[in-house]
């Protein structure tokens, strides 16, 4: 991220002479310009290091239409890939403005008319820069809101000690182990690690190392040059080279083969990788996450993984409970999940009934909160009426257990509300309780920012007093 005081612009310009004239403008005008003449040159500046070019941070790009290769749409959607936010103006000539235009639509900031008109120039290009300038805020503000917890929901004592984990090794450098059953939230951890963390504003590159055949997780990560096999036309950087600067997200990293676990500790060791078919090396500043359902400490014993990887994953283990074993967040997660669901399926939801939740509640959740949200969403779906009730179910929740028989609907149950509202008020009442009224710690048990809890306390009516 460039500094609010400094000002660069990446310039991508086939043509040498109106390279010149735009850094001139530019330059008179207080700008670090930086320069490419092709679209594939633009790409690998970006992606390395930039300690001496500073390539990998530019405030705004201005790319010409048509270069010899790579052209400028094509570019235009690689930039929006790899540097989210990042205003690019288009250069064009006169008879191809309509092609500019149909850019403007696919995300382009805005379009010049070769050769540019210099004050046009100074003027579009500021105006880029304090676009560029109002989102990092935004994403600044939404990230003190949010407190770095990503909407890890719940105010049991499993929950607060993950958010307490994520609040002190985010901002560290230290790789992280996420371990935890499928369905569990390991990516909404990685999220909060990355966002509390000096990195924020990299990018965060994620790999579902499960999801890939061996040989594509390889190119996957490492990239590879032209020629390297059958297919490769040309160079393509791997998910290291994306997250330069960032963080690199490997989920379900038990998955991966064991040659491939070699490379990955040495690209850990050194900080440097090898893209297949290349003989240079390439180094890289990345920091790992990893995530895995599996007992890597067992994999290990079985010859399966790495010992050396396993505990260069793992300087901190972050370990998040299932939700049999937190059971107490249900209405917290009920609410909140109605409320997201109710948003996105255009229907709304304000009550559940006691035998609803106490259905729930007895209920072993093999899939854990991604489970209950599917579970949430087809009860959403199939209710004809804005309250849920047992029926509407899925099989598995009706007879699992003989000797239980479900709450009747007027029955009252113990700690379970009838509304969501009410469920969201005595999950704010308990943690109030056991932190002493203590706002700042109570607003961190709940996972919520001191603003947010404030308004809640005035929505219900909860006065110091009482």
């Amino acid at each position: 991220m460039s500094e609010t005081n400094t000002k660069s612009i990446l310039v991508v310009d086939d043509e040498p002479g109106h390279r010149m004239m735009v850094r001139a403008v530019l330059e008179d005008a207080g700008w670090r310009v930086l320069e490419a003449e092709s679209g594939e040159q633009a790409l690998e500046e970006l992606v390395r290091d930039g300690s001496e070019n500073g390539l990998e941070s530019p405030d705004v790009a201005l790319v010409d239409m048509k270069m010899p290769g790579m052209n400028g749409m094509e570019l235009l959607r690689e930039l929006q890939t790899r540097r989210p936010g990042l205003p690019v103006i288009l250069l064009t000539a006169f008879g191809s403005v309509g092609s500019a235009v149909d850019a403007m639509k696919q995300g382009a900031f805005d379009y010049l008319t070769k050769p540019a008109d210099n004050e046009e120039l100074k003027a579009v290009t500021h105006k880029a820069r304090e676009y560029r300038l109002l989102l990092m805020e935004n994403a600044r503000l939404r990230r003190e809101a949010n407190d770095g917890n990503v909407e890890f929901i719940g105010a049991s004592t499993g929950v607060a000690h993950v958010r307490e984990l994520i609040a002190q090794a985010g901002p560290s450098e230290a790789t992280v182990l996420i371990l935890g059953e499928s369905g569990t939230g390991k990516e909404l951890v990685a999220e909060g690690l990355h966002r509390s963390s000096t990195r924020a504003e990299r990018p965060l590159i994620k790999v579902n190392c499960a999801a890939l055949p061996d040989d594509l997780l390889e190119s996957e990560l490492f990239g590879y040059e032209k020629g390297a096999f059958t297919g490769a036309v040309k160079d393509k950087p791997g998910r290291f080279q994306l997250a330069n600067g960032g963080t690199l997200f490997l989920d379900e990293i038990g998955e991966m083969p064991g040659a491939l676990q070699a490379k990955l500790l040495r690209a850990l060791q050194e900080k440097i990788v090898e893209p297949l078919g290349s003989v240079r090396p390439v180094e890289t500043d990345v920091r790992i996450i990893a995530a895995t359902n599996r007992n890597l400490k067992a994999e290990v014993e079985a010859g399966r993984f790495r010992e050396d990887l396993y505990y260069r994953l793992a300087v901190l283990e972050i370990r998040i409970p299932p939700l049999r074993d937190r059971r107490e967040d249900l209405p917290l997660l009920v609410s909140f999940l109605l409320k997201k669901l109710g948003a996105k399926n255009h229907k709304a939801i304000r009550t559940v009934t006691p035998a609803f939740l106490d259905t729930l509640s007895h209920y072993d959740w093999p899939g854990n909160v991604r489970e209950l949200e599917n579970v949430l969403e087809r009860a959403l779906i199939l209710s004809r009426s804005d309250a849920l009730s047992p029926e509407l179910l899925p099989p598995q929740f009706h007879g699992t257990d003989p000797s239980y028989q479900p709450a009747q609907a007027d029955e009252p149950i113990f700690g379970t509300p009838a509304s969501l509202e009410e469920a969201e008020k005595m999950a704010i009442i308990r943690a109030l309780e056991e932190n002493g009224s203590h706002r700042e710690r109570t607003a961190e048990a709940l996972g919520i920012s001191r603003r947010t809890l404030q308004y809640k306390l005035k929505k219900y009516g909860l006065t110091r007093r009482q």
